[in-house]
């Protein structure tokens, strides 16, 4: 009987051993995971494509120009076949951003319009998903 309990003892030890060891690998794993999100990157507007270089400057002017004049200046370039995802993704969440204050109606109906378009293997999502708690 002495045996048998000795045996029980020893394969209790090392299964709780071994439960103990995959829990901590686990921890660490996740710990890993969490370094490599917040070591990312982080992305800017003018590092994505889909606005070619001779339209920058005018984009820039109508973002420091304020809400109205990207408004004008989204109107005009959205339907042109120059200007594309992802950065126009960005430039419209830039606008969202502007107008909120004073029209927040237009801020969510741009955003909706991003949301539906914006696939989630884009580079613009995270920003989304960081805006979505916000504009819905």
């Amino acid at each position: 009987m002495k045996p048998l309990i000795a045996i029980l003892l020893v394969l209790g030890t090392i299964f709780i051993g071994w439960k103990v060891w995959d829990y901590w690998d686990t921890v660490e794993k996740e710990k890993d995971i969490a370094a490599q999100k917040a070591a990312k990157p982080k992305i800017t507007g003018e590092q994505l494509q889909g606005i070619p270089y001779k339209l920058e400057n005018s984009l820039r002017e109508a973002t420091q120009q304020g809400p109205k004049a990207l408004k004008t200046w989204l109107d005009t370039y959205t339907k042109s076949p120059v200007v594309q995802d992802p950065r126009l993704a960005w430039v419209q969440l830039d606008y969202v951003l502007m107008v909120s204050r004073d029209n927040p109606v237009e801020a969510k109906r741009v955003f909706a319009e991003v949301k539906k378009r914006v696939p989630p293997e884009s580079p613009v999502y995270p920003r989304l998903k960081d805006l979505e708690k916000i504009y819905e």
